[in-house]
């Protein structure tokens, strides 16, 4: 999920689609384009108890907020944190509404299990770069929670990690001012695309999603 954003922001949770496939991507963000599957549909249904807009939780020295709207004008990108815990530490920073200062990490939940590329963390990563830029604080870890597995795994961010995302955030956003989508590239992958009777690889290596459709309605 993503906050309402500026005509010229990228939505954070972009860069997992980018990672997966760019056509997706720019089907989903560029052309407005969207089916629902299984996997989304359950993924939905995990965020529900993530996504309770500024509900905050105390735990001791923990203090919990769960779907925290996040931005950074150095990406050009707004989202939403699934959960953001912050911990008392009087070397951390002061956060509004809480007494004492606090350090945060951010934790992103996923229906599955972790997956072989990095689309999850570069995901988690943004969310950091957003939150050191809100709040003038390092955020060197951050942990995944996959669902089918029941457990968080700590992810490092490394400096080498935040670079990786902020150039593909920058070749993103040259996608999207330029409104382009990329041509199809297949493989296996494509069975598990939430969009694939959309993109229909097969047909479309050389036309355009509104090509197609518009073809298909004048049959």
């Amino acid at each position: 999920m993503d906050v309402n954003r500026d005509e010229d922001e990228l939505m954070l949770s972009g860069i997992q689609h980018f990672q997966f496939c760019k056509r997706q991507w720019a089907l989903i963000h560029i052309e407005q384009q969207w089916e629902e599957n299984v996997g989304t549909i359950e993924g939905q249904h995990l965020h529900r108890k993530a996504d309770q807009p500024f509900v905050r939780e105390k735990r001791g020295d923990k203090l919990i907020v769960r779907a925290l709207p996040v931005k950074s004008a150095e990406l050009g990108i707004t989202g939403i944190c699934d959960v953001v815990e912050f911990t008392r530490d009087e070397h951390g920073v002061q956060i509004q509404g809480a007494e004492g200062k606090y350090t945060a990490c951010p934790v992103e939940y996923k229906r599955g299990k972790p997956k072989k590329d990095e689309a999850d963390i570069l995901q988690l990563a943004a969310q950091a770069m957003c939150l050191e830029e809100m709040l003038l604080c390092p955020i060197p870890v951050g942990y995944m929670f996959y669902n089918e597995i029941k457990r968080r795994i700590e992810v490092p961010l490394t400096a080498e990690l935040k670079d990786r995302v902020r150039s593909i955030f920058a070749e993103m956003r040259e996608y999207y001012h330029r409104r382009h989508t990329p041509k199809v590239k297949t493989g296996a992958f494509c069975s598990k695309c939430s969009l694939q009777s959309v993109c229909v690889p097969e047909v479309l290596n050389k036309r355009s999603v509104k090509s197609y459709i518009e073809g298909k309605i004048k049959e």
